[in-house]
């Protein structure tokens, strides 16, 4: 059976961490939540009030971690996903995580990010020509990478699948599974 690797870490949005843990396994494939340690995780959930110029953040599930990036082999993979929320802008500062999204862009594997995973993903240079969704802030991090941003719900370009935020997810996790049963189907 295909594995599947999430990387994130504490303060990860809540949806873009569950949503797609429990939609791959019902797809079939086993899947590893990978953070900087082995801990008991906790997400936050952002959210949008109207008298607010921005979201808004509470606390959200609390999740274990199943490995530490410093123990992940990224051919053990099929795919990774990176979820966003607050978790990517310190998880580019892991040189484990840098290793092991650098290894899935080499290899050509299946990649999904949503929302502000892209911040993760700009300084490891594997946006640069690509065509990617993020949220609408991050745009200018995409562009500063060499990227181009795309405000859309699901945007695949080649071996990478991304979204705007958890409310893009039934179309971004659909474009990623079709990737996935094409590049690493589920035997069943």
């Amino acid at each position: 059976m295909p594995k599947i690797l999430i990387t994130t870490g504490d303060a990860a949005e809540d949806l873009e961490v569950m949503y797609p843990y429990q939609r791959l396994l019902e797809e079939g494939y086993e899947v590893d939540i990978a953070a900087p340690t082995v801990k008991q995780l906790q997400f936050v959930i952002h959210d949008f009030v109207s008298s607010f110029d921005t979201y808004t953040e509470k606390l959200g599930h609390s999740w274990p971690a199943d490995i530490a990036l410093a123990d992940v082999n990224p051919a053990d993979y099929a795919a990774v996903v990176i979820p966003g929320g607050r978790a990517p802008e310190f998880l580019r500062m892991n040189p484990d995580f840098r290793r092991i999204i650098t290894s899935f862009f080499a290899d050509n594997k299946p990649v999904a990010h949503i929302c502000h995973a892209a911040v993760a993903l700009a300084p490891l240079g594997v946006l640069k020509g690509r065509r990617t969704a993020a949220w609408p802030a991050c745009a200018p991090d995409v562009e500063l990478a060499g990227g181009t941003f795309v405000d859309s719900d699901a945007v695949v370009d080649g071996n990478l699948v991304s979204a705007r935020a958890w409310n893009d997810q039934p179309a971004w996790m659909r474009a990623f599974v079709e990737l996935l049963r094409e590049h690493a189907p589920v035997k069943r």
